[in-house]
């Protein structure tokens, strides 16, 4: 495995010198953030980003995300120029020396969570998700206080209102023929990068608002990867967005599709699954409801060569920075993944 951190740019608080300096690191996992949705990113910001991750003595490979213009989810007829538009983004990167990108399918909201800062009993901050803190939220009233984590803030409430109105007739099936339909133009052009594209599970893994959500469990991930059955077609295994619902087995799953050499980036988190919600947790098994080294071996034992990134941390030692982002638990979890993953190699 690649072990692999995500970085936002010059404004992170977290340096790629202080990355480059947990052991074992290998990749920088990164973006152009400045450019729209279903907008081309420049050749130059490309090269930029390139050049301060090699500069550091890290990889450029991971790109994390070329996002989907919301278009493409809906199917408008505009959606043929965001998708030509997303094919020259992949040239480019991997013209650049990328070879994954993660991308999710998620109708207008990334990741949502209720609180950012919920206070663990030893002191930490994390991100946590609460059904009732969600039911006391109407997006489709523009006058609510539309403050989830995870929304983008790009839209003001009543374009937020708007977009979330052109979801209310949407089906399951229609956003999966829409899914299929980028897929069919994008997968090609992977294929003649040599780039392996990395869809993120719905985070969390089932509906919110009404709004369709598809890539949730095994049986949709199934059907998902037949959709263009290609081994550049494949998944970003999250941890955290699996197994935040019980019904996910994510140790099965990784031995499933890792196997099947359909996983091309794994983020590996752990989280507290809860009656009426989660809480992200410390990497260890011990700190959640996942068993990390139970995923970690189903990884290795079934070839998993991919990259791996510590993923959500807590905010611990008077840090304080992007929630989620910090430096010092992600830093653990990243010396805990290779732990795991040197004592799991050296015992096979």
């Amino acid at each position: 495995m690649k072990l692999s951190f995500r970085w936002y740019g010059e404004e992170d608080k977290v340096s790629l010198k202080n990355i480059a300096q947990i052991p074992g690191m290998h990749s920088i996992v990164t973006a152009v953030y400045n450019v729209k949705a279903g907008e081309v990113w420049s050749r130059e910001s490309i090269a930029g980003l390139k050049r301060q991750v090699e500069q550091a003595g890290l990889h450029f490979e991971v790109i994390e995300s070329i996002p989907v213009h919301e278009d493409i989810k809906l199917g408008k007829e505009s959606r043929d120029r965001y998708i030509a538009n997303y094919c020259e983004n992949i040239r480019r990167v991997a013209e650049a020396g990328v070879r994954c990108i993660c991308y999710n399918f998620m109708p207008v909201f990334d990741w949502t969570r209720t609180q950012t800062d919920h206070v663990l009993p030893d002191g930490s901050t994390t991100l946590a998700y609460y059904q009732e803190q969600v039911e006391k939220v109407n997006p489709l009233e523009s006058g609510n206080d539309l403050t989830l984590p995870g929304w983008d803030a790009s839209y003001s409430r009543e374009e937020l209102k708007n977009v979330v109105e052109l979801y209310q007739s949407m089906t399951e099936e229609k956003l999966w023929d829409n899914l299929k339909y980028f897929l069919e133009r994008i997968i090609p052009a992977a294929v003649e990068y040599n780039v392996n594209m990395a869809i993120h599970e719905d985070d969390p893994c089932w509906s919110i608002f009404g709004l369709p959500r598809i890539i949730t469990d095994e049986g949709n991930l199934d059907r998902f990867l037949k959709l263009v059955d290609v081994p550049n077609n494949g998944i970003t295994l999250c941890t955290g967005s699996l197994g935040c619902s019980c019904k996910n087995n994510v140790e099965r799953m990784a031995a499933k599709y890792a196997a099947m050499g359909r996983i091309h980036f794994a983020h590996m988190r752990n989280v507290a699954v809860l009656p009426n919600g989660f809480e992200e947790r410390a990497h260890l098994s011990s700190c959640g409801s996942l068993d990390m080294y139970a995923i970690m071996k189903a990884l290795y034992d079934n070839g998993f060569q991919g990259y791996i990134r510590p993923d959500h941390g807590r905010m611990i030692w008077g840090e304080t920075g992007r929630a989620g982002y910090g430096l010092y638990d992600r830093a653990l979890g990243a010396t805990y993944l290779n732990g795991l993953w040197e004592a799991i190699m050296k015992s096979s």
